[in-house]
């Protein structure tokens, strides 16, 4: 089950490509993997270097992601207050329920904003990219998809019993 689990985790990890992970540079000083939940994207880093990205890509593509992190900041931190003011009420406090939905609005709109703002800055970052990286990003994103296909075939045919899980 651990040899499962591992299998799992790496190709979870493998999966969750973002566009922060294309601008850490190779050496970077190891302070990334400190920030909370972008921890998780240090095993791209890897995929990324095999684009064999300039120095002056990898500063162009650093400031997108700087600039688009920056332009999202405060929406983000009022949602965040928006979400703690609303887990601070109890069910039977006057207007929980509007609350529930106007944080349901809320959440609603800035998923859409983040999707539409993550194709925006991916497409600037894909710019900065030759057309020699663009078909091995490419080639990349197949072989990932393939291996996340070979992951659910072995799902579907090593199917989890209760017993196995009891038995870490």
């Amino acid at each position: 089950m651990n040899k499962t689990t591992s299998l799992a985790l790496i190709l979870a990890s493998a999966m969750s490509l973002t566009t922060l992970a294309i601008a850490a540079p190779q050496g970077h000083g190891g302070d990334d993997h400190h920030r909370g939940h972008h921890g998780h994207h240090d095993g791209m880093r890897g995929a990324f270097a095999k684009l064999n990205l300039t120095d002056a890509q990898r500063a162009s593509i650093k400031q997108i992601t700087s600039a688009n992190r920056e332009q999202n900041k405060s929406q983000f931190q009022a949602l965040r207050q928006q979400r703690e003011a609303f887990e601070s009420m109890t069910p039977d406090q006057v207007g929980y329920q509007a609350a529930a939905a106007r944080l349901a609005q809320t959440e609603g709109d800035a998923t859409k904003l983040r999707v539409q703002q993550r194709a925006v800055q991916r497409a600037k970052i894909y710019a900065v990219l030759t057309p020699t990286q663009k078909a091995q990003l490419a080639t990349m994103r197949t072989e990932r998809e393939a291996k996340r296909e070979q992951w659910k075939q072995y799902k579907a045919q090593h199917p989890v019993t209760p017993a196995s899980t009891s038995a870490q």
